[in-house]
């Protein structure tokens, strides 16, 4: 067989062209590894005398307070949420009319000007002083509440009608039957998303540097960043704060991955028993 013929193959091309892909990927990695001071590189990015004078105190009020602000936050969140949920599918007119406002405001709103009004333009208005707990669990936690309210509204939605059928011919009311049948089922449902929900809060209470902040109130971003002004400090307290950004965020990644693979297989039960 002629090599034009081999080439002309559909699986043959293919692996030609991974073949070029990986020897160019080779080619870019040897000439980065050749023209990089990687002496340099590794003093700036990660000094391990100025890596270790960041402890205890990055772990024990950085991480510690982000992780606070995040729980808070997404508790707010999770409780304003399943009130929206509930409003946007009530026979309420009103209810269903103040949700959809809420959730298109704080969707279309950065979390941001969000801040900065439970910051600063709140407590000049209406002359309250909210501590630096109660601002990032109202900030973040109205903004997470009008996506929250949109995903557990899709799970409630998710769940079959027969299910609500049943229950009201039980007797249940249809508030009832929401909360004791169909919500424990969307819940679940809507688990892989709502574990999403909490890694993106945790990213975004690096805003709090908005706030005139203690020192004892600091977050992981605003701890990295005021280390940055230390002597030779490098970009080293940056990666000691995403380190420990990581040691939150890819536990929740891989939770949100084994809840999508529970979720599915359930779904696949269900559908093998019908």
């Amino acid at each position: 067989m002629s090599s034009s013929r081999l080439l002309s193959s559909p699986r043959r091309r293919a692996q030609v062209i991974r073949g070029v892909q990986y020897a160019v990927l080779i080619a870019v990695v040897l000439v980065l590894a050749v023209v990089t001071d990687w002496p340099k590189v590794a003093t700036t990015f990660f000094n391990p005398a100025i890596a270790a004078a960041q402890f205890p105190e990055v772990i024990t009020t950085a991480l510690l307070n982000t992780v606070i602000y995040t729980l808070l936050s997404f508790w707010f969140g999770l409780v304003g949420g399943t009130l929206l949920a509930f409003m946007r599918l009530s026979s309420v007119a009103p209810y269903r009319w103040i949700s959809t406002v809420y959730v298109e405001l704080f969707r279309g709103l950065p979390a941001l000007l969000v801040f900065i009004a439970f910051g600063y333009g709140i407590p000049t208005a209406f002359q309250v002083n909210l501590n630096i707990y109660v601002t990032v669990m109202l900030s973040l936690g109205m903004v997470s509440a009008a996506y929250i309210s949109e995903t557990l509204r899709a799970g409630l939605q998710a769940v079959p009608p027969g299910q609500l059928e049943a229950a009201r011919s039980l007797g249940m009311s249809k508030g009832r039957a929401l909360v004791s049948i169909i919500f424990p089922q969307a819940f679940r449902l809507v688990l892989p998303p709502l574990t999403n929900e909490l890694i993106l809060l945790t990213k975004d209470t690096s805003l709090v540097y908005l706030l005139g902040l203690t020192i004892s109130q600091y977050e992981l971003s605003k701890f990295g960043r005021q280390a940055l002004s230390g002597a030779d400090a490098g970009l080293t307290p940056l990666v000691v704060a995403g380190a420990c950004y990581l040691v939150i965020t890819v536990p929740l990644s891989y939770l949100a991955k084994r809840f999508e693979f529970s979720t599915t297989r359930t779904k696949a039960k269900s559908k093998a028993a019908k």
